[in-house]
Formats: C-alpha cells, sequence, structure tokens
C-alpha cells in the first residue's frame, strides 16, 4: 500500500505510491526536438554574448576569442539586476526591494553536441571550479547574502539552449528551501549536538539500502523521503559547510561521482531532462555549524499538479530503494 515518509531535515512529508510502483521503462519519452538556431554558446560567436567575467583558456588566446574551455558570461536577459542598491520599503504591511543580484551563465564547453555528462573529467573539474571561482568573487559583495547554482539540462527542465550550460544567481536574499534545510539542521543539532546530514550519511552507509555510489570523500543517495523518482544527492563525507571551501583534491572527486551519476541517470532512463542545484550556506549567518552542503539531482520524470501545490506534498511514485538499485546496475 502507499507510503507516508517524513523528511528527516524540513519535516515535510512525501507519498510514496506503491501502487503506482514505476520502473526505468515506465519514464522512457520521446527525445526532444534540438532547439533550432543561432547558438551564442559554441566557439567563434564569443562576440554575440556580453563579456566574459571568467574563462579557462589556452595561454595566448584574448578574452571573448576562441581557445577557452569553460566560459562565464552575464546572462543578457538576467533574472536580476547587478546595478544600484537595494532600497529596500515597506509598503503598508507589504516589503519590497529592488531587483538587484546578480546572473550569469557558465558555458561548459565550446562543443555544441557534448553534454555535461560526456565531458572529459579535466573539464567537468574546471566546470566546478568555475562554480567555485565565481562565488568566492561574488561573496566580496556586501548586498548579496547567498548564490544559488543550478542547471537546466533540457526543455522539459527549462533550457532555453540545447549548449550546455549551468547558472548561477546572486541573492540579496536567502531562498526559502535553504533557509527550512538550515532551521531543520540547526533543530537536530540542538537536539543531539550533531549535523543531521552527517547522520543520514552514516545510517546510509549502514544499511546500504539507498547508496547509488560512493569514493573517497563523497557519496550518493536516493533520499529516504524523494521528492521525485530517481532523485538522488551527492554530499561530501567529511563535514563541510560552504561549497566554496571545498579543497582542489576533494573538488576532483566531487567532478568523478556527479559525472558518474549523470551518465547513471542518463543510461538508466535514456537521457531524460533534469535540473541540478547545489545547496550551501548563506554568506553571513555568524554560526552555521550544523549545516552541511550538498547537491541536488533531480529528473524530470513527472509533474508537480494541484495536489503538490494545494500540500505542499510530493507524491512520489519509484519508492527511492528502487531506484537506487536500478542506478547502481547502470554501468557508465
Amino acid at each position: 500500500m502507499p507510503e507516508l515518509r517524513k523528511d528527516p531535515i524540513i519535516g515535510r512529508w512525501i507519498i510514496i505510491a506503491t501502487d503506482r510502483a514505476k520502473r526505468p521503462s515506465d519514464f522512457i519519452s520521446k527525445p526532444e526536438e534540438p532547439i533550432i538556431g543561432f547558438c551564442p554558446f559554441c566557439k567563434g560567436n564569443e562576440g554575440k554574448t556580453p563579456p566574459e567575467v571568467l574563462a579557462y583558456r589556452k595561454q595566448g588566446t584574448l578574452p571573448d576569442t576562441p581557445g577557452w574551455s569553460v566560459r562565464v558570461v552575464p546572462n543578457k536577459f538576467p533574472a536580476l539586476q547587478i546595478e544600484g542598491g537595494l532600497n529596500k520599503q515597506g509598503v503598508g504591511l507589504y516589503d519590497r526591494m529592488n531587483g538587484v543580484g546578480a546572473h550569469e551563465v557558465i558555458i561548459e564547453t565550446p562543443d555544441h553536441n557534448l553534454s555535461l555528462a560526456d565531458l572529459p573529467l579535466e573539464i567537468f573539474f574546471q566546470v566546478l571550479q568555475a562554480y567555485k571561482d565565481r562565488i568566492i568573487d561574488l561573496k566580496k559583495d556586501h548586498r548579496f547574502h547567498y548564490i544559488l547554482i543550478f542547471k537546466n539540462n533540457g526543455q522539459a527542465a527549462g533550457a532555453s539552449l540545447d549548449h550546455s550550460h549551468s547558472q548561477l544567481i546572486a541573492l540579496p536574499i536567502v531562498p526559502k528551501r535553504v533557509s527550512e534545510e538550515i532551521r531543520g539542521a540547526k533543530t537536530y543539532f540542538l537536539y543531539r549536538d550533531r549535523c543531521i546530514f552527517c547522520d543520514i550519511i552514516q545510517q546510509e552507509i549502514e544499511t546500504m539500502l539507498r547508496i547509488v555510489t560512493e569514493n573517497k570523500d563523497f557519496i550518493a543517495v536516493c533520499p529516504f523521503a524523494s521528492r521525485f523518482p530517481f532523485e538522488t544527492w551527492v554530499l561530501p563525507k567529511k563535514h563541510n559547510v560552504y561549497f566554496e571551501d571545498t579543497p582542489f583534491s576533494q573538488l576532483q572527486s566531487l567532478g568523478e561521482i556527479l559525472k558518474d551519476i549523470l551518465q547513471r541517470i542518463s543510461l538508466t532512463l535514456n537521457d531524460p531532462p533534469y535540473n541540478f542545484l547545489i545547496h550551501t550556506t548563506p554568506f553571513y549567518e555568524k554560526d552555521v555549524s550544523y549545516y552541511h552542503w550538498h547537491i541536488e539531482v533531480i529528473p524530470k520524470l513527472t509533474k508537480v499538479a494541484g495536489f503538490e501545490w494545494g500540500t505542499g506534498f510530493y507524491i512520489n511514485p519509484t519508492p527511492p530503494e528502487d531506484a537506487c538499485k536500478f542506478l547502481r546496475e547502470a554501468k557508465p
């Protein structure tokens, strides 16, 4: 029968709809039609984007010319604007402020036909290094309190261009989802004097029910209360509060396991659209030793509909234990 599961971090309830249980083949859909037209992210079109703010390129090549392997540019159509002050105001019982922030695009390869999962490990590592470098630079701006790194892969997941890229948005406020996780982690820490994410890792290692793969520095699990089928989290085994503090050697390990997970999802589910996001600690929290950064990878396989919007519950037709088994059996 269906099962209700409670997320141990934020207390959200999930319905595991075992009577609707779905295998990978049940999610296979037609491949998306490519987005036809001019691509500003391709090699040779550097002049069609805003000037780059970061690029890893061959020695001797000039900014905004070919010769790069990973390139970061401001989003041409930003959700938030970098210029100006916040100008916070109260309008009766309402609050508002200027839409100040940063919105950047991390172009992961000059090759239009390569996906992130296809990139050589050394380039995959450069993508992660670009995330880290941009966070370190932007956190110097005291208007910003949080930076979200995310990737929309495929049109159904929100991508408007096929060329492999991810995005960064710097915000003057902390997102609600992150605040909920921080509150939940703090509550658990005050009660048990331990990090809840570290305890989750330890329990998953003991039970071995939901571990997809692991290496010396990171572990990938299908969470106990997964909101979505084949949802997978990647967490550092050693407690770490800030993604941008990840040491060089561990960033390489992260590249290995994240590439592995994306390949397993692609093989198991026939290259589905997906999102991933990095949840890290806000910049100006005084004591966040109880939080633990992580990456959430979410294949776009189901739709959020009226029940989810009305209740905050999610219905997942694939138990995470089954999803983990399918992903574990995939051979990248």
